[in-house]
């Protein structure tokens, strides 16, 4: 993208800041984004008030003032990129970036400047420090000369910084000339006034703006008084007391649990809060979604008019979390996620998962997944390199499963592991992914698999093939798969045939290519080693010992085949002709990819070729079983 310069390694200041990230300057505004993920910082051009530069030590700092009285500090750029973003922002915006000086000379005597919410101190012509007004949680007077400042305890910061500045006090002459007092006011008393009225939320500011108490909050856990000042949220327990800032919220999300009276309201903070040794990036807090409030909030007409205009309303009526949503997203300007058009087989927005042994809920968003409640964990779609659906269990004993585990590989190569989905799910789940765009593994992975696990989620027949378990008999050797397993008794009922596709008794192992003798249901289900099945056919002691493998018998029914398998036999040679250079591994991935795109008017063909060769094979099956009912245990052939 030519229109506009891109920067990397941009920091962002303030407090909670030294963050490096993506810096952006367009034509339409700007917009810097945290590497790794998290906040986010746009603004248009028609809201950027004044620009300046400043030469810091080892860069240049870019200060942007917005027309809500925020001010944002960008450092890390060269001294060449100065002169090329001072032109740019000359003809894109109109405004002419100025140019301050920083004061070292350490000197603690100077002028104050107020301009909107941010308050700097001046040693000379030279600019010695800026704090904004909105960190600032109360102002008072010491004496008749001085003039405190107290700084919220905004626990986000405390995150990732050691140290935070919680008071900053001035010292106002009564000589002072920029600050003239009379026989009622000290110039102290003039500072002092003229941050009350600067300050957002003027002298008000630590009166809640509405609260909501005893609000059952899952992370972290426990019930808090949540309060909704103009600067900051606090949120209040028995144990525990946080104070967070609205420029450290994210993003809101309201997620309703399906078939469930409560809603999760979620609040997503960069940087975290801290309790102990623990962060916590997100605050989940749970509602009762029938619960009906009523609240007036408490701000005056002209506060609602002049900074709040449509955004926030004198009064609500509703639903609790809806109410709470709306004031809070009004007081941060934070941004609001609702469920997307994903929908589960009952309807519903999320399905039932497990991560790290936790059970909870997997949203699938328009930009991302979410696990609700514990541990909150949101992925991004932008995040992500692969999805893979793995079989539950997969080499375990059974061969048809009614769930499925979800593999979410990042970018960063962290992965993680949503186990337990029903099967019923996989439709409408695989369906979103795809539409979504992200790559799936299983899809021409370049390692045989395609068609294999994806064949059987999407097969609503739980007697179908288990390509698993094809794959670790076809990898077993050729020399085994043509012996039968010596265990197979003809007299018995169905769950000793080597072609047959029942799951009584089996394992992976034992079908694995006739190499380990298949234990009893018995025994399989005792938890010491399997021991060798006894021939019942005499009591000769040498008939109790191991006799050689027979080989398989070729009047065996052969398995049915799944639908991809046709279509690929269909295929196959079409792609082959048209691309010869084609490896093996390409054409399965083509192949897959195919299949993945094609409807299920398409796919219904090759459907009807696999139940009629089920029917087969069930026929088959029983007509097999039945004359080796009538030959006996001992008429086998060698």
């Amino acid at each position: 993208m030519t229109d506009g310069h891109h920067f990397n390694n941009i920091s962002l200041g303030g407090r909670g800041g030294g963050n490096p990230g993506q810096f952006k300057l367009h034509s339409g505004g700007l917009a810097w984004k945290k590497q790794g993920g998290g906040k986010i910082i746009e603004v248009d051009k028609d809201d950027i008030t004044s620009v300046a530069w400043m030469r810091i030590p080892k860069s240049y700092q870019l200060s942007v003032g917005t027309r809500e009285g925020l001010r944002y500090r960008f450092f890390g750029f060269r001294e060449q990129d100065v002169s090329n973003l001072t032109n740019f922002i000359q003809k894109s915006t109109g405004i002419t970036p100025e140019e301050k000086q920083l004061s070292v000379s350490g000197h603690n005597w100077g002028g104050i400047e107020i301009n909107g919410s941010m308050l700097c101190f001046n040693v000379g012509s030279k600019e010695a420090f800026e704090v904004s007004l909105a960190d600032v949680a109360q102002t008072q007077m010491q004496g008749k000369t001085d003039v405190l400042l107290e700084f919220h305890v905004d626990d986000t910061t405390g995150a990732n910084e050691k140290d935070s500045l919680m008071d900053l006090s001035f010292h106002v002459p009564t000589s002072n000339t920029q600050f003239i007092g009379d026989e009622h006011r000290t110039s102290a008393q003039m500072l002092w006034q003229a941050i009350s009225v600067e300050k957002p939320g003027g002298g008000s500011s630590e009166m809640a703006v509405v609260t909501f108490d005893g609000i059952a909050i899952l992370t972290p856990r426990g019930r808090y008084s949540v309060e909704l000042h103009q600067s900051f949220l606090r949120l209040q327990g028995q144990a525990n007391d946080f104070k967070i800032q609205y420029s450290s919220i994210v993003r809101l999300f309201v997620l309703p649990k399906s078939h469930n009276p409560h809603t999760f309201v979620v609040i997503s903070l960069d940087p975290p809060i801290r309790k102990g040794q623990t962060l916590y990036p997100h605050i989940v807090i749970q509602f009762e979604t029938e619960a009906v409030v009523e609240r007036e909030l408490a701000l005056t007409e002209e506060v609602l008019a002049e900074k709040y205009k449509d955004r926030l309303e004198s009064s609500y009526r509703g639903l609790i979390h809806e109410v709470f949503t709306k004031v809070l997203r009004g007081l941060s300007c934070a941004k609001v996620t609702r469920p997307s058009t994903f929908r589960s087989c009952q309807d519903g927005y999320a399905v039932k998962s497990s991560l790290k042994a936790e059970d909870g809920l997997l949203y699938p968003l328009e930009k991302g997944f979410f696990f609700l409640p514990k541990p909150p964990t949101l992925i991004l779609h932008e995040e992500i390199e692969y999805v893979e659906f793995e079989r539950h269990g997969a080499g375990g004993a059974s061969i048809t499963s009614h769930y499925f585990d979800l593999l979410v590989k990042l970018t960063n190569d962290q992965e993680h592991l949503f186990r337990n989905i029903q099967r019923n799910e996989y439709h409408n789940l695989f369906s979103f992914i795809s539409g979504k765009n992200l790559k799936i593994l299983n899809l021409g992975d370049g390692q045989g698999r395609t068609g294999g696990v994806t064949a059987v989620l999407q097969s609503t027949d739980d007697d179908s093939v288990d390509p698993h378990l094809e794959r670790i008999k076809n990898q077993a050797g050729n020399e085994e798969s043509d012996e039968e397993d010596e265990d197979f008794v003809a007299d018995r009922d169905d769950s000793g045939s080597p072609t047959d596709d029942s799951d009584e008794g089996g394992s992976d192992a034992s079908l694995s290519g006739g190499e380990k003798e298949k234990p009893s249901k018995k025994e399989a289900s005792s938890s010491k080693p399997p021991v060798k099945k006894k021939q019942k056919s005499g009591p000769d002691e040498a008939s109790q010992k191991k006799k050689p493998k027979r080989k398989k018998d070729p009047n065996a029914p052969k398995r049915a085949i799944a639908p991809f398998m046709y279509f690929s036999k269909a295929e196959r040679a079409n792609i082959k002709s048209s691309n010869p250079e084609l490896a093996t591994t390409e054409i399965a991935k083509k192949l897959g990819e195919r299949w993945q795109k094609m409807t299920a008017e398409e796919r219904q063909p090759y459907v009807e070729q696999s139940q009629v060769d089920k029917q087969r094979y069930a026929e088959e099956s029983a007509a097999y079983r039945g004359a080796a009912a009538q030959q006996g245990p001992g008429d086998g052939s060698e």
